[in-house]
Order: C-alpha cells, then sequence, then structure tokens
C-alpha cells in the first residue's frame, strides 16, 4: 500500500507534527507500507506572518495535482491545513477521491493570541475543512470529545508514541547547575504561555529547550533561565533525562509528544489539567496536575521516576501507525468502490 501525506509543516522544522510524522513513515515501512510525503520542497515559499523562523509554501494547484498524480498514491492524508493542504483538498473534493485529515494543531487559539479573531470563526473554517474528509484523526479523547462538541463529525483516534531506544534515563548529560531542573521543550512562541512556567518562583533552574519567534524577549526577561536553542534526538534524550521534572504549560496543544519522550527518560510531568496532559498523565502516578502550575512542579518531584519510564514503554511508533494505516485501509477502499470498471477484452481496468 502507497499512502501520501499532504504536508504544510516539514524538515527543517523541528515540531510534533513533523516529528510525528518521520517517525509514521519508518514504522509504516516495517509493516509493508510505503509513506510518501507532498511537502512545501520545491514551492516558492515566504516568511510566515508574526512567525517569520517558519516559511509557507505556495503551491499552485497544477503543481499539487502534477505531484499527487506522479506519486499513484493507493490514498490521500491531509496532516494540515494550510496551502498544500488546503489544495490536496481541493483536488480530491473535485475528482471525487476519498482522503482523511488529521487535527493536530489547535489554529484557533494560536490565531486568537495573536489577532483580535474570535476563536468561533477560526473553528467554523476548521469544520468546513475536515467536514469533507471520510476521517478526521484525533489523538486523544479529549480532542475527540471536544471536536464532537464542536459539531466536527467522522472523527477517529491516532495516538502517538514514543522511541524508548533514544529516550531512556541512562543518556543523561552532566549538567553544573543548581537542583532541582526544571525542563521546558517546544516552539518558543506566545501560544506556549512559557510565560507561566519562567515566573514562577521555584527553586533550582529552568531550562528551555527550544527555538521561536519569543526567545530573544524572553532571554531578556527572565536572564535567571537558561535558554539551550534548539537540540534534536539523542542530545535533547541527554537534557531530559538530566532533569528532574518536565514541565508543559502549554493550553493550546493537542496532544505533546514531547511528554511521552520525557516520561521515557523517566521524568514527571507538571503540567495544567487541560487537553493533552490530561490523557497522557491522568489519574496515572507519573506528574502532577494542578491550576497553579507551581503546585504541579513541586509535587512533581516527589514522582516516582521508574513509574514514568514504565509508563512510556506501553506507548510504541508501531502501534500509532497501525491505527493510522487502519484508517487509511478504509479509505483506499472506498476509493476502489467508486472507481468504475471498464473491460477492455479479456482485461479489467479501474477507471
Amino acid at each position: 500500500m502507497r499512502i501520501l501525506v499532504a504536508t504544510d509543516a516539514w524538515r527543517p522544522q523541528i515540531n510534533g507534527v513533523v516529528r510525528t510524522l518521520s517517525a509514521l513513515a519508518r514504522s509504516a515501512r516495517g509493516l509493508g507500507v510505503e509513506i510518501e510525503f507532498l511537502s512545501p520542497e520545491g514551492f516558492w515559499s515566504l516568511p510566515m506572518p508574526s512567525y517569520p523562523q517558519l516559511r509557507l509554501a505556495l503551491p499552485s494547484p497544477g503543481g499539487i495535482a502534477s505531484r499527487i498524480e506522479a506519486a499513484k498514491p493507493d490514498a490521500i492524508h491531509i496532516a494540515t491545513e494550510g496551502p498544500i493542504g488546503h489544495m490536496t483538498r481541493a483536488y480530491c473534493v473535485r475528482r471525487g477521491r476519498p482522503f482523511t485529515t488529521s487535527y493536530t494543531t489547535r489554529f484557533p487559539e494560536y490565531i486568537a493570541a495573536r489577532y483580535p479573531i474570535p476563536v468561533s470563526w477560526s473553528y467554523g473554517v476548521l469544520r468546513w475543512f475536515h467536514a469533507a474528509a471520510s476521517v478526521t484523526m484525533v489523538s486523544t479523547p479529549s480532542l475527540y470529545n471536544e471536536l464532537r462538541a464542536r459539531n466536527f463529525g467522522n472523527l477517529g483516534m491516532w495516538t502517538r508514541g514514543v522511541d524508548t531506544d533514544v529516550f531512556r534515563p541512562d543518556v543523561a548529560v552532566a549538567l553544573d547547575l543548581p537542583r532541582p531542573l526544571f525542563v521546558t521543550v517546544g516552539r518558543v512562541a506566545v501560544e506556549k504561555n512559557l510565560d507561566a512556567f519562567l515566573s514562577l518562583d521555584l527553586p533550582g533552574t529552568k531550562l528551555v529547550i527550544g527555538g521561536g519567534p519569543q526567545l530573544e524577549e524572553l532571554k531578556q526577561r527572565y536572564p535567571e533561565a537558561v535558554f539551550l536553542g534548539e537540540l534534536e534526538h539523542e542530545t535533547l534524550a541527554g537534557y531530559l533525562a538530566a532533569a528532574d521534572v518536565f514541565v508543559f504549560p502549554s493550553k493550546t496543544d493537542t496532544f505533546g509528544i514531547v511528554q511521552l519522550e520525557a516520561l521515557a527518560c523517566g521524568l514527571p510531568i507538571a503540567a495544567y489539567p487541560v487537553t493533552g496532559p490530561l490523557d497522557v498523565v491522568g489519574a496515572n502516578p507519573i506528574g502532577a496536575l494542578n491550576e497553579d502550575l507551581r503546585a504541579a512542579c513541586l509535587a512533581a518531584l516527589n514522582v516516582s521516576r521508574g513509574a514514568c519510564r514504565d509508563f512510556a514503554l506501553g506507548y510504541s511508533w508501531e502501534n500509532s501507525a497501525r491505527q493510522f494505516i487502519e484508517h487509511m485501509h478504509k479509505v483506499a477502499n472506498q476509493d476502489c468502490r467508486r472507481a468504475p470498471t471498464k473491460i477492455a477484452g479479456s482485461a479489467i481496468v479501474q477507471g
């Protein structure tokens, strides 16, 4: 089976969407499924408003069509709601071709954090976008219920995983910093709510891993914090394993796979009781959720690191890929039923 995934988010970006799609492709290959990407590579692009470090692809309808037809996919999945996602959607709708989507980013909240645009308007656009999909995949039960309450239909589950061979407790780097070490990882941008973490009165040291448009501002406002920039894979794992608590201040993430990466390193989570942390931590003894983030951080210091690691071992990218592929098989079967059959001599040709 060959699946084409259309995505506006792609390397060299380092974010949850890119890491999820990369892990999906690796795991699917082991299950006999080939995943190709219709990504921004090869298209003109421009800096994204309010986030110039990211570039927004500017594809043409013809360019999208030619790349889809060259790939000859058995099924199509649209991972993002940007220009590539919209043009791929239009291609499929025009041709009556079934496709799936995934809801991975809270764009309404991200936009509202920057511009005076009502969240309800943005959700209306997203509801229209995803309504044409055979399945809209979501990563957690909380998000599933939230979108259902906003009248999204055709929802299906697609959970996330973690590479426990890379992210593990025994790879900790040596850090000569006052303990305890509270670390957060992610895009340094207003929607990630880093002020809520950096402004806390906590003992020890606060570490921030990641880059983004708010980086220089936060460096100036919080000179006592240690900003490490963007780190990948083994290096990131080393810093996570060296810390004492992983702090997840975001209230807008749909999942946050870095939570699983932290847990795999034996690092307990401190977060608000919102979608993402509620689904990962919940009532499990692997962290602390509290509307008082400082209280959550201090409580997490008493959590068993062994329990965190054991929990993460239950999440594999292979299981995540199996869920995704199951949805795609249904769409591929829909497409086969849709295609008219023509008889040419003794051969049966799918039109």
